[in-house]
C-alpha cells in the first residue's frame, strides 16, 4: 500500500508531475505493435511499485518503526523503462539544465546508494534504487521476447552520445512510428 499513499500534496505533485512526463512518452512507445499496450504500462507501474518496495521490506521487517510511503520506486521503473528506448534524450533538471537520460540514470543510481548508505533522511532510496533497476529489466526482457528488432536502434542510439541530451526524436520512435509523408 505505500505506492498509495504519500506524506503531503507536494510529494503527490511531484510524483505524479514526473510519471506524466516520462508515464507519457512511454505510453506512446507501447501503444506500438507488439509492446501491449496499456496493459503492459500498467504492469510495468504496479510490478514496479511491488519490486522496489520488497527490498526495503526485507530489510527493515523486524524494524516496527519504519515507515515507507510514495510512488517514487514505481515512477523510478517508469522512467527508466523509458532511458531505455531513448538514451540520450535530453532531461531537464528543475527545468532549467539540460543531461541526456542516460548520464541522468548513472548519477541517480549512484545518489541512491550512496544516500541508503548515509542513512540520514527519511526518505526511501532502496525504493528509488530498486524500482530503477525494475523498469529497466522489464524493459530489456519485453524487447527481448516481444521486439528484438528493436535493439539494433537502441544500441545504434547509444553510438551517438550527447552527454548534455539531444532534443529531437530518437530512433527508436522514428522506427516504431515512420513518417506518414516521406
Amino acid at each position: 500500500t505505500a505506492g498509495f499513499l504519500h506524506a503531503d500534496w507536494m510529494h503527490l505533485i511531484f510524483n505524479m508531475f514526473t510519471l506524466y512526463f516520462f508515464g507519457s512518452y512511454l505510453e506512446i512507445i507501447f501503444s506500438a505493435p507488439g509492446f501491449g499496450g496499456s496493459l503492459t504500462y500498467v504492469g510495468l507501474y504496479f510490478l514496479g511499485m511491488i519490486a522496489a518496495d520488497i527490498p526495503g521490506y526485507l530489510k527493515h521487517q523486524n524494524d516496527p518503526n519504519y515507515r515507507s510511503l510514495g510512488a517514487s520506486g514505481a515512477v523510478s521503473a517508469v522512467i527508466f523503462a523509458a532511458i531505455v528506448f531513448s538514451p540520450w534524450d535530453k532531461i531537464k533538471l528543475y527545468g532549467v539544465f539540460g543531461i541526456s537520460a542516460l548520464v541522468y540514470a548513472f548519477l541517480y543510481v549512484y545518489y541512491c546508494i550512496y544516500m541508503s548508505k548515509k542513512n540520514s533522511d527519511n526518505i526511501n532510496h532502496d525504493a528509488h534504487l530498486w524500482g530503477s533497476i525494475f523498469g529497466f529489466v522489464f524493459t530489456i526482457l519485453l524487447i527481448t521476447i516481444f521486439r528484438p528488432d528493436v535493439f539494433p536502434f537502441i544500441i545504434n542510439d547509444l553510438k551517438n552520445p550527447s552527454l548534455f541530451g539531444r532534443e529531437t526524436l530518437g530512433p527508436v520512435l522514428k522506427y516504431l512510428f515512420p513518417p506518414i509523408i516521406p
